[in-house]
C-alpha cells in the first residue's frame, strides 16, 4: 500500500468520525434543548403555583383587612351610640336636677306660707338631715367631726316685702287655707 492510499483511508476515518461526531453533537443538543425547554416548563409552573398562592394569600389578607374595618365601624358606630345614650342620660339627669330644684323652692314657699298662716308660729318638724357627700365620708373622719368642720350653706338674701305686697299675701294665703279647710274638713261638718 502506498502511501498516498494510507492517507485516503487515514482521511477517509476522519472524515467519517467528523461526520459521525457531527450526528452524536446534532442529536444530543436536540435532547439537550428539550431538556432545558422542560426544566424552564417546570420553572414557569412553580413560579404560575406561587403566583397563584401569592394571590390566596393576598385575598385572605383583603378579606380580614375588610372585616376589622367592618368592626372598627361598628365599634365606632357603638360608640357613637354610646355617646348619644351618654348625652340623653346627662340631660335626663338635669332634667330631673331642675325638677327637683323647682320642687324645693315649692316646698319652701309652702313652708313659708305655713308659718304666715299658722297662729302659733311654730315651724314645721325639720327634714332629717341628708348623707354627707361620699367625698366627705371618704376622709375617714367620724361624722360629728363633719358637721364641726362644714360650715353652713349661705342663705339665700330675703326679700323685703312692702306693707301692701305682704298683705296681699296674707289675704291670697288666708283664702287658699279657706278653700283647703273646705275641702279637707270631715264631711259631718260640711254637712251640718
Amino acid at each position: 500500500m502506498d502511501t498516498s492510499t494510507t492517507i485516503w483511508i487515514v482521511v477517509g476515518i476522519i472524515a467519517f468520525l467528523v461526520v459521525v461526531a457531527a450526528i452524536v453533537l446534532i442529536a444530543t443538543a436536540g435532547r439537550r434543548r428539550e431538556a432545558r425547554a422542560e426544566a424552564q416548563r417546570a420553572h414557569a409552573a412553580e413560579i404560575r403555583e406561587q403566583a397563584a398562592q401569592t394571590d390566596r394569600e393576598a385575598r385572605e389578607r383583603e378579606a380580614k383587612a375588610m372585616q376589622a374595618d367592618a368592626a372598627a365601624r361598628a365599634a365606632e358606630a357603638d360608640a357613637a351610640r354610646a355617646q348619644l345614650e351618654a348625652e340623653r342620660l346627662a340631660e335626663s339627669s338635669r332634667g330631673h336636677r331642675d325638677e327637683a330644684a323647682e320642687l324645693r323652692e315649692t316646698q319652701a314657699e309652702q313652708e313659708r306660707r305655713a308659718m304666715e298662716v299658722d297662729p302659733d308660729g311654730t315651724p314645721a318638724e325639720p327634714e332629717p338631715e341628708q348623707a354627707p357627700p361620699p367625698a366627705a365620708a371618704a376622709d375617714g373622719g367620724s361624722a360629728d367631726d363633719r358637721t364641726d368642720d362644714v360650715a353652713p350653706a349661705p342663705r339665700e338674701p330675703e326679700r323685703v316685702e312692702s306693707a301692701s305686697e305682704a298683705s296681699a299675701d296674707r289675704d291670697s294665703a288666708e283664702r287658699e287655707d279657706a278653700v283647703d279647710a273646705e275641702q279637707h274638713a270631715p264631711r259631718h261638718a260640711r254637712e251640718a
